[in-house]
């Protein structure tokens, strides 16, 4: 049986609240022990966000960090996508307002730019990478296997922020068929139907078999 306190899969990410939110994801999914945040690897580097797509940013990620730990490492990247903005912020909500991280800056932005817009349809959209370390001995440069699923919630945005369960747009985001935001639902309710929840549940097949392998 593995050491729970010897890292085997790493989450490329610093942000506590999606820690939490993935390791509970992978938690349920049977991936507890192992599991580490960049918090655990000091000098391990800050990835930018330079790809197009969600794709991209999370592969980038994932490839630094494997590179960077040796071990097999876990990246997403998700964001919101508004109908009426044509799809934006989507790569850029992280950082829509101008400054990286500043979620009511952003939340606060986009409801301006959809305040005397109507139809208020969006999704929170998730692609989330598993990529392996290079075998031990071999180039740094060879390439590394990776894999990559994708995880969609429809909904729509309210006029006001909701809730303070969540971060970023989830106290605007009203999952479809529902009534309260992302931000006003119950963790382990959230985590059952989030973007992020569906990619890293279809990555834990993924992860379940090629972790073990390692």
């Amino acid at each position: 049986m593995a050491d729970p306190a010897v890292p085997r899969l790493v989450l490329a990410t610093r942000n506590r609240g999606k820690l939490a939110e993935l390791s509970r994801i992978l938690d349920a999914a049977g991936f507890a022990d192992g599991l580490a945040g960049l918090d655990s690897f000091p000098g391990a580097p800050d990835v930018a966000e330079s790809g197009l797509t969600f794709a991209d940013n999370a592969l980038l990620k994932a490839h630094a960090i494997a590179a960077y730990t040796g071990l097999p490492a876990v990246a997403d990247d998700s964001g919101l996508c508004v109908d009426a903005l044509h799809g934006m912020p989507g790569v850029f909500s992280a950082r829509w307002s101008g400054r990286h991280g500043d979620d009511k800056a952003n939340l606060d932005l986009v409801l301006g730019q959809l305040s005397d817009v109507s139809a208020r349809g969006a999704q929170f959209v998730c692609v989330a990478a598993l990529v392996l370390p290079p075998e031990p001995g071999t180039d740094d440069g060879a390439p590394r296997q990776e894999w990559t699923t994708t995880g969609v919630l429809a909904g729509s945005l309210t006029r006001v922020p909701r809730g303070s369960n969540g971060f970023g747009y989830d106290p605007i985001f009203v999952p479809e068929g529902g009534s309260l935001t992302t931000a006003e639902l119950a963790p382990e309710e959230k985590d059952a139907i989030s973007h992020r929840g569906r990619a890293f549940r279809a990555l834990a097949p993924v992860i379940a078999t090629q972790v073990t392998q390692t």
